[in-house]
């Protein structure tokens, strides 16, 4: 594992172990495969904890966090799943990413990551705890997330001028797309190679993959970007969904 990366995981589970009653940590998406890209990967982590998170033990994550001063610090996110939650797919768990503290489920897609590659970091591995997901449960969340949130967002102009929408949304619609297909879940690094077959304009799939593997970048303006992006994406969302 990359050095900065795994000093700060162990400088983390020193951390949370004391604050929370830890049961388990694990990570998932890119950290737990080969496409991990050390500074421009989340750190997305999964702890499980004995009782839901009290009050002050939620002021004490939100404080241990902050007080993380360690490269790569502000890519870590991490979601507290009580133990008795763990069945409970609408259940809204505390969670730590980009730098704030608030509550959101942890997804369908992210329990099935668990089950088929996860990084065990502490505690018993994710087959032991975590109920698993059915292909029906997945692809049902697939498809609510590409009609009732990406469609939507496709509404609007400004956000797409934003790097981080093009990445994600241009990344979504071709894992989606797989998932729905066959049931699997493919890295980013895949579905970028998979994003030209789906009919989107090469030049913006060559500007999301220099943000992510540094390669070089094309000649695009962001507001060309964001037209094609934007275009793109709803498109596929629509032959995706009939």
């Amino acid at each position: 594992m990359h050095a900065a990366t795994d000093r700060l995981l162990r400088h983390f589970l020193e951390t949370v172990e004391p604050t929370v009653p830890l049961v388990a940590l694990w990570a998932h998406g890119s950290l737990a495969t080969d496409d991990y890209q050390p500074g421009r990967s989340d750190l997305d982590l999964i702890a499980v904890v004995a009782e839901p998170v009290t009050m002050e033990q939620w002021r004490r994550l939100k404080a241990a966090h902050r007080a993380i001063d360690l490269p790569l610090a502000d890519k870590l996110h991490c979601s507290y799943l009580a133990r008795q939650e763990l069945a409970d797919l609408a259940a809204e768990h505390v969670t730590w990413a980009h730098e704030r503290i608030f509550r959101r489920p942890v997804t369908p897609v992210t329990r099935r990551e668990l089950h088929t590659k996860a990084l065990h970091l502490y505690g018993p591995p994710p087959a032991e705890l975590l109920p698993p997901v059915s292909d029906a449960e997945l692809a049902e969340f697939v498809r609510a997330d590409l009609r009732d949130f990406w469609l939507v967002m496709t509404r609007g102009r400004r956000r797409w001028l934003r790097d981080v929408w093009v990445d994600l949304g241009t990344v979504t619609v071709a894992r989606a797309a797989v998932t729905l297909a066959d049931g699997r879940l493919i890295s980013k690094r895949e579905a970028l190679d998979l994003l030209p077959g789906l009919g989107a304009p090469e030049i913006v799939v060559a500007d999301v993959r220099a943000r992510r593997y540094g390669t070089p970048r094309p000649g695009l303006s962001r507001f060309r970007r964001a037209k094609l992006a934007r275009a793109f994406i709803r498109s596929a969302i629509r032959k995706i969904l009939t």
